[in-house]
């Protein structure tokens, strides 16, 4: 079973990062927590540092200061591949299948376990589309079945952390609300879930708590009660958009 079984509260917890590209400073000062079993937003718009933060926590772009410390240790520059055994998975934009394999061959490209067959049993009850699926080619899928298989491929990992970036982009509306509706029976099952996205619908729709970011800095957190009686307001102040 996915989940963590640690009854600590706190998760994870993002420390005043600081991360580069090359000489430009990215991500300035920008802290964080997510509580176990949380679904937590990190709204913004395109450019801010949504994807760095992500690809920080899972050291992808290790921060050059501060630390990130998940399920009680230290990650801090810790290679991607240690972080994934400690239970962190991250899910990119752009998906990042293997269009040519097919879909079983894609999800069991992350285990080399003996519980592989209890594991494609779980995702495939989450993800029955997919079961049905599985040996056509994962390159002929449509975007959100696409999108699926990059989650529950994701899933595979055992992780008790889910880190995904923009999972809805580009996603028509009734496809979007399947996906959240499988985002909730994940978390549901003990995964807890951090998820950007430009898009404040979204964060509204299924997260616990939200955190706007600009520039490379969190300049506000708002709670799911707060952002429902505020969304007008913060949809217009950090996003630029008008109900």
């Amino acid at each position: 079973m996915w989940g963590n079984q640690n009854l600590s509260n706190i998760l994870l917890e993002v420390n005043d990062i600081y991360t580069y590209y090359g000489p430009s400073c990215v991500i300035r000062g920008l802290s964080l927590y997510v509580k176990n079993k949380e679904i937590v937003a990190l709204l913004g718009r395109n450019g801010n540092g949504k994807t760095t933060t992500l690809r920080s926590i899972m050291s992808l772009n290790p921060p050059k200061r501060g630390s990130i410390w998940f399920d009680g240790k230290n990650i801090t520059g810790l290679p991607p591949h240690k972080c994934a055994r400690l239970g962190l998975s991250l899910c990119l934009e752009g998906r990042g299948i293997f269009p040519g394999l097919s879909v079983m061959e894609n999800l069991r490209v992350p285990v080399c376990s003996d519980n592989q067959k209890e594991l494609l049993k779980q995702v495939f009850e989450i993800f029955p589309e997919l079961e049905s699926r599985k040996n056509q080619r994962a390159g002929s899928l449509s975007g959100g079945e696409q999108q699926m298989l990059a989650i529950a491929r994701s899933l595979m990992m055992k992780p008790k952390l889910l880190l995904l970036d923009e999972p809805m982009e580009g996603l028509a509306p009734m496809i979007c609300k399947r996906l959240i509706s499988k985002l909730r029976e994940i978390n549901m099952k003990g995964v807890t879930i951090l998820f950007s996205s430009s898009t404040a619908k979204h964060a509204l729709d299924i997260c616990d708590r939200v955190y706007i970011i600009e520039k490379g800095k969190i300049v506000a957190e708002y709670s799911k009660k707060e952002m429902e009686e505020k969304s007008s307001e913060i949809l217009q102040k950090y996003l630029g958009v008008v109900r």
